[in-house]
């Protein structure tokens, strides 16, 4: 102990402890009263901005992220300037750091951005029924990095924003109620105008949860190779019930179709052979098992 004693100066630690003790308090109250500045400004900040036509989400990660932790970095820094430490050179070696951390997580930065643009440009918000990038859904959540989307089988597809940023975007609920079109064939012997009113009297009684205005409708839409190509097109209030009403309308059409009698035909070739010389007809004759030309029918 006494050896101990010789090589520090205890009272020497002991002044030097309580000449740094203010300093001490003093970083501790400034870093606390910058966490006290944010409780107070954080309501009245929320409600201002609400008065604005920003998105309630991007709203909240300005609030919750974007200027909390402002907040807390510069608490910080003043912390520190209380402590004597030099905050420039900390300054400088943390954007020396940033700039290299920004290079090497370039993509991490571009969804970033890209959040920011879905943010701004709104082209669909939370609650959204929408399909991107191959995928059907609501939009569960958007954060600057990436967004994502409940699917009708319960999943969630979590998409990077600037994957959605720079693709096309399907956006069901923006403008209300969405019509639904499904391709019908009907063979060409059949009347475009029966096939219409059997359909459209199976789709009133059995379908109860279309729109009557605007009414469900028949259109024809291409003479094919095979069949004479309709589309059945209905419209409903809630964009989730789409796939659901997409498979009711063929089973719908299916059902009222057969009970007509009309028939739906498969993709068939009909060849048709015309002025076939007879030389023609005795080469095909033993590939055909048949006899020679002149014995054709």
């Amino acid at each position: 102990m006494e050896q101990l004693s010789s090589l520090i100066d205890v009272q020497d630690l002991m002044t030097r402890i309580v000449a740094f003790l203010p300093s001490l308090f003093a970083a501790i109250l400034l870093f606390i009263a910058f966490q006290v500045a944010y409780r107070l400004t954080r309501k009245p900040l929320i409600a201002g901005l609400r008065q604005t036509n920003l998105q309630p989400k991007l709203i909240e990660l300005m609030i919750e992220s974007v200027y909390r932790y402002a907040l807390a970095i510069f608490g910080l820094v003043m912390a520190l300037d209380q402590l004597g430490v030099n905050v420039t050179a900390a300054l400088a070696g943390i954007g020396v750091v940033g700039l290299a951390l920004g290079f090497a997580a370039q993509d991490s930065v571009s969804n970033v951005i890209a959040g920011f643009l879905i943010f701004w440009d709104q082209p669909f918000t939370v609650g959204s029924w929408l399909r991107t990038e191959g995928q059907f859904g609501q939009v569960a959540d958007i954060t600057l990095r990436t967004t994502r989307i409940r699917t009708n089988q319960n999943t969630y597809v979590i998409i990077p924003n600037k994957n959605i940023i720079n693709s096309v975007i399907e956006n069901y609920t923006q403008k209300g109620e969405v019509r639904v079109d499904v391709p019908v064939g009907i063979a060409y012997k059949e009347s475009i105008s029966h096939a219409r009113k059997v359909i459209l009297d199976r789709l009133g009684s059995h379908m109860d949860w279309i729109r009557k205005d605007p009414a469900p409708d028949v259109v024809a839409d291409a003479l094919g190779d095979s069949s004479v190509n309709l589309f059945v097109r209905v419209w409903i209030d809630d964009p989730s019930l789409r796939p659901k009403t997409h498979c009711a309308v063929i089973e719908e059409c299916k059902i009222a179709l057969d009970e007509a009698g009309i028939e739906i035909p498969f993709p068939h070739l009909q060849l048709f052979l015309d002025n076939v010389e007879d030389r023609v007809w005795d080469r095909l004759a033993p590939a055909l098992g048949g006899g020679s030309g002149s014995n054709r029918g």
